[in-house]
């Protein structure tokens, strides 16, 4: 039954005119990282990099290297979207792609980790094999029909996007309006729409349609009734998100993928005219790897579903700590702003310093600080590297406060801890994270 349920062929219009839309917004999102400064900004004007930790080999190439690495990534986005070399241009994309992202967290979010999955999905689907150059060169990989299971890979990795991006906004200052409401204050002077934002029930708007889209939208599209009604407000909800967040690429990948959703006879008439279909639609086709290719995606999906929830296992709120806030799509949930000062002690003399930041960190890098404990302590290991290089033996101290969604300043680092001497623990809490009810 299993085997009937994921190998039966199916139209593959969707895939394959899916392909071309990625392929053009990757190449959108390489060549614009370029031309707007962003990865001058993030990745060769700092001293250096935050790295994800354990990924500390990838750095950033010398001088102009970063400009043409964007450079590849920005051809093989093209050549994905053509289906040229189709599989050799995804797959590095997707290793050029991974490593960047691994390289700096400076402007971590959530959708450059999409964008990451979403390559390696594809490096794996026979998406070149029609409406492509390489079908076009060697006509016998051209096939207008897939396997199933493709669609369901598609589909399960949206939904749980989907889903989580909703169950993390179910907290009180989202469900009140509170952090809506400081989103929208930052674009009071925003063109055209700024004073319209401020209204008292555009809160109330943003914090409940966006918690009902994310639940509900991937229903609501596979649901022929409602299908339509869904896209038109997916439509909207995602242009708004882009006029008004400037989020990148994502929106409209975002709307690309409801292509999946819609009748194959309707994505041919608009986009695959000469597409005809010759072959059995009931046909089931089960390779001899089935069972390899079944446990590999029951791996993929525990994976995905089981990641955003390790939070739950960190001493307290990951609003607070951080502690399994990345890699859990836990979405543009909350503001932060603090403060962060470092003091070094040199271990012979007992001399103390305190560090400039200014002199180390960027002003992206310095505004992400004070408010994220992991770049604290890499921060922390970098000062006493230095320190270290100049035959001096330190202790290093942090002392500072955030505040989370507009709320009271409170400590965030236990000042007695010499963070130099701790180690990272990636599974386990870090006791010199203060509590989140400290004063």
């Amino acid at each position: 039954m299993l085997n009937r349920w994921l190998f039966k062929q199916v139209d593959n219009s969707a895939l394959v005119v899916f392909r071309a839309l990625f392929g053009f917004l990757i190449a959108v999102e390489a060549f614009g990282a370029i031309f707007t400064g962003w990865v001058r900004r993030t990745l060769m004007e700092p001293e250096f990099t935050f790295n994800f930790i354990g990924f500390e080999f990838l750095q950033p190439l010398p001088g102009n290297g970063m400009l043409w690495y964007y450079g590849v990534l920005g051809v093989a986005g093209i050549f994905v979207m053509l289906g040229f070399k189709y599989r050799l241009s995804i797959i590095i994309y997707t290793i050029m792609w991974s490593g960047v992202y691994l390289m700096q967290k400076s402007s971590y979010n959530n959708h450059y980790y999409l964008l990451m999955l979403l390559c390696f999905i594809m490096c794996w689907l026979p998406a070149n094999r029609w409406f492509s150059i390489d079908a076009w060169l060697k006509p016998k990989i051209s096939k207008i029909s897939m396997p199933r299971f493709i669609w369901i890979i598609i589909i399960l990795q949206l939904w749980i996007v989907y889903t989580y991006a909703s169950v993390a906004k179910w907290y009180p200052d989202w469900l009140d309006g509170s952090f809506p409401a400081l989103l929208m204050r930052s674009k009071k002077d925003y063109w055209l729409v700024g004073e319209f934002l401020q209204q008292g029930w555009i809160r109330y708007a943003i914090a409940y349609f966006g918690l009902l889209f994310d639940l509900l939208i991937i229903p609501l599209l596979l649901w022929k009734r409602t299908r339509l009604w869904a896209f038109l407000a997916a439509i909207f909800f995602h242009l708004f998100n882009s006029f008004i967040f400037h989020i990148g690429i994502f929106p409209y990948m975002s709307l690309a993928f409801c292509i999946f959703f819609f009748p194959s006879a309707s994505i041919n008439k608009i986009f695959l005219l000469g597409k005809k279909k010759f072959y059995n639609a009931g046909e089931i086709i089960v390779p001899s790897w089935n069972k390899i290719l079944i446990g590999a995606m029951a791996i993929w999906f525990v994976i995905q579903i089981s990641l955003p929830l390790r939070h739950w296992f960190f001493t307290d709120d990951v609003l607070w700590t951080e502690e399994g806030h990345r890699l859990s799509w836990r979405m543009m949930l909350r503001g932060k702003t603090g403060n962060i000062s470092f003091k070094v002690v040199d271990k012979a003399t007992g001399e103390t310093e305190i560090i400039d930041n200014k002199e180390y960190l960027t002003r992206k890098q310095l505004r992400a600080l004070p408010s994220k404990p992991d770049m604290i302590w890499q921060f922390a290991q970098r000062l006493e590297e230095k320190y270290a290089a100049q035959g001096k033996k330190v202790e290093i101290y942090a002392e500072g406060k955030i505040s989370v969604n507009g709320g009271p300043y409170k400590p965030l680092i236990d000042p007695t801890v010499d963070l130099a001497a701790e180690e990272w623990q990636h599974f386990k809490h870090h006791d010199w994270i203060l509590p989140s009810g400290s004063e």
